[in-house]
């Protein structure tokens, strides 16, 4: 129980604020490494992870929990914390999980030509953010821009359905970096 109720922000307002700055500034500078703090929440989540999820989800969230993040600790964790609904894939806002567990990205809502943001943002456990290894492109990035992504091709063929697709949000512990759906990613 103890595990379930800490773990959260310890000022909310301000540590929410801080890193959905974080947030910003990685989605319009992809590539762009950046340090969250003020989350510690169960395992296998990360501290960047976490602070993501306190930062942007909430009671009116569907979240779903992909491979080893949909454990008992972490549910119970998100619920009491953010007081997210726990959906399947097709439902969620959010996703949260490592690369292979989040596949395919088809099961995910991509937007419609109507309303291209009622999309997916999926949030990438990754062992380790590094600026080096594909190659990105677009707006928020002058000339190009290096990041170590778990593969390209799914990147390369999401941008290429904008304005459909999703976002990511990639964590390694304390560490995040974004991917939106603007984002052109070639193999380096």
């Amino acid at each position: 129980m103890t595990d379930t109720l800490s773990g959260g922000f310890a000022a909310p307002a301000t540590e929410a604020a801080h890193v959905f700055r974080a947030v910003l500034q990685a989605m319009a500078r992809p590539g762009r490494i950046a340090t969250v703090t003020g989350a510690l929440p169960p395992a296998p989540c990360s501290p960047a992870a976490g602070a993501v999820l306190l930062a942007l989800v909430d009671g009116d969230t569907p979240l779903h929990l992909a491979g080893r993040h949909d454990c008992p600790a972490l549910r119970d964790w998100i619920r009491f914390h953010t007081g997210a609904a726990l959906v399947g894939p097709s439902e969620a806002a959010f996703g949260l999980g490592d690369w292979g567990m989040l596949q395919p990205l088809g099961q995910w809502p991509q937007g419609t030509a109507e309303y291209p943001d009622r999309s997916a943002t999926l949030i990438v456990e990754m062992p380790d953010l590094a600026p080096h290894g594909a190659r990105l492109r677009g707006p928020g990035i002058r000339d190009s821009a290096l990041l170590s992504l778990p593969e390209t091709a799914d990147f390369a063929q999401n941008a290429a359905r904008f304005p459909l697709g999703l976002d990511f949000i990639l964590t390694a512990g304390d560490r995040l970096a974004a991917l939106p759906r603007t984002t052109r990613v070639e193999a380096a």
